[in-house]
């Protein structure tokens, strides 16, 4: 584990809120499967940049980004069932927990550590996911940027998961895998923890910089 901040990772913690995608499960490689897939069917070339311009956008916001960036001829809501309906089997039968995610959940429960999620991702698509790997055992809080005013970088999220628990920011710890969640994060004026995954595996400098902790899995912290 590296650490920036002298405070051990969990001290004072009294609720630990996840980013989704890339941080407690390994779903990062679908989408870029089916960014290739949506874009190729309309003859568009996937943008080198497009995933990190679209990083910490609510799925609304990246609807919006993405259609008049390519001047689809779909409504923003055509384009989330679009990607909900490519993405909904996937998340109910193809993504895992990150290494060691689900043993730091029963540990958080057993230390009475409330646990919530705060994802850019579509309700639909976190409730697949969790009723496929029974959230309901752990987490006792689910937010989307949808719900919120703004998105990543912007703290929103974070503050309406931790008002949900009934936790003050200071005693907050965030887990996020890429450098605008992390921001996010920080923005709430919670400690984050980043979290390694092969989608930004590039930027772990960044994200080693901005964040208070960083670790390769979960089995670190345990």
């Amino acid at each position: 584990m590296y650490r920036k901040k002298n405070l051990p990772l969990l001290e004072d913690v009294r609720s630990v809120i996840f980013d989704l995608d890339g941080t407690l499960v390994d779903s990062m490689w679908l989408w870029h499967d089916i960014d290739l897939e949506f874009l190729g069917e309309r003859g568009i070339a996937l943008p080198e940049t497009y995933q990190k311009d679209i990083e910490g956008m609510s799925f609304t916001e990246t609807a919006v980004y993405t259609k008049d960036l390519f001047q689809l001829p779909e409504s923003v809501e055509e384009l989330k069932e679009i990607w909900n309906r490519m993405a909904i089997e996937k998340y109910t039968y193809e993504v895992p927990f990150k290494p060691g995610a689900e043993e730091f959940l029963k540990y958080c429960r057993t230390k009475g550590i409330t646990v919530g999620i705060a994802t850019s991702n579509s309700r639909g698509l976190v409730e697949a996911v969790a009723g496929a790997l029974h959230f309901e055992d752990y987490i006792q809080e689910i937010v989307t940027a949808c719900e919120v005013e703004h998105g990543k970088p912007a703290p929103d999220v974070y503050l309406e998961a931790a008002s949900r628990l009934q936790a003050r920011p200071e005693h907050c710890l965030v887990f996020e895998d890429v450098p605008m969640g992390i921001l996010a994060g920080k923005n709430a004026g919670m400690r984050v923890c980043a979290v390694e995954d092969a989608f930004s595996v590039d930027c772990r400098e960044e994200k080693q910089e901005l964040a208070d902790y960083y670790i390769s899995d979960y089995y670190e912290i345990l």
